[in-house]
């Protein structure tokens, strides 16, 4: 039996630049905003921080920084965001996409929260068209007060759909400055990181772009993870994949839809990288089933690998 070909996403100078920078929020058009709201609030504890002039609806974890946003519409991807914590990491992204001749824009500084306080960020186009935004420290004392019988400890990481992997890879590792952490022999599939966390960032080939293809909560340990599984169950919200254990990243997860059908994880004790005390090689996963899920079982049909297909 011959072995696959190989296709290998490179990682650019700019690699590593970003070691302390996490995702920020997300912002969907959803059909029913105030449905989606109550079904976010009564799932996974998250609160109503404002409603926007144009009826966008914001939501968080109490005090601090919103972490979602639900705008009326056919549903899709409005944009997304990453806090930048590295010292001199905002200016670095802007030097790094005018060096690539990459246009971007200044936030307008309503992009946060009254109760947050002043923020600088920008706005840039990722390769398939969709907003990405980063953005200087916020305060997030609700978030980290989490109540983990309740709500999830943060918002982890976010999965964009696309035709192209290596491009995207290339964008965010090449000129952003994150790194690659995991991907599929056969390029489909591209796991990268901006802080300990295995993976803030991934994208994976759904034959287009320009959508999410899901994002993740973390529950921190097993035993939250185990109880949020019944707790599903009691609320009566389908599980629609789990629960399993990923090989990229060795964590736990479970994925429900929301109203809106957005793929939802729930994810826990996600593989860390210390980049600052080891050099880490990107590794190659074989692309079957079984990588994505090491537990084995049935996998979603919204779920490619590669090989079985």
């Amino acid at each position: 039996m011959s072995r696959p070909t190989r296709t290998v996403i490179p990682e650019g100078l700019a690699a590593g630049s970003l070691r302390r920078t996490s995702v920020s929020h997300i912002a969907f058009r959803v059909p029913d905003p105030a449905a989606t709201a109550d079904f976010y609030e009564r799932v996974l504890g998250l609160q109503i921080a404002t409603t926007l002039p144009d009826g966008t609806i914001r939501l968080g974890w109490g005090s601090g920084h919103h972490v979602l946003d639900l705008a009326a519409g056919d549903k899709g991807l409005l944009h997304y965001a990453f806090e930048v914590r590295d010292a001199g990491g905002l200016n670095g992204i802007r030097e790094r996409l005018d060096a690539a001749g990459i246009s971007h824009e200044k936030l307008d500084p309503g992009f946060v929260d009254d109760a947050v306080g002043a923020a600088d960020g920008i706005s840039v186009i990722d390769p398939d068209g969709t907003e990405v935004q980063f953005h200087s420290p916020v305060r997030r004392a609700g978030e980290h007060a989490a109540d983990t019988g309740r709500r999830p400890i943060k918002f982890q990481h976010t999965t964009i759909g696309t035709a192209d992997v290596r491009r995207f890879a290339e964008f965010f590792v090449g000129i952003v400055g994150f790194r690659i952490s995991d991907q599929l022999q056969n390029g489909h599939f591209c796991w990268m990181r901006s802080d300990r966390d295995h993976h803030t960032l991934a994208v994976v080939d759904v034959g287009r772009g320009g959508d999410i293809d899901h994002y993740s909560y973390d529950l921190a340990e097993w035993e939250d993870f185990k109880s949020w599984c019944d707790r599903l169950t009691d609320l009566e919200v389908p599980v629609q994949w789990g629960p399993g254990r990923h090989g990229p990243g060795n964590n736990l997860f479970v994925f429900f839809d929301d109203p809106a059908g957005n793929h939802v994880e729930l994810s826990a004790e996600m593989e860390k990288f210390h980049d600052d005390r080891v050099e880490y090689v990107p590794r190659q996963w074989e692309p079957r089933p079984e990588t994505v899920n090491l537990w084995g079982g049935q996998t979603p049909k919204w779920r490619k690998v590669g090989a079985a297909e």
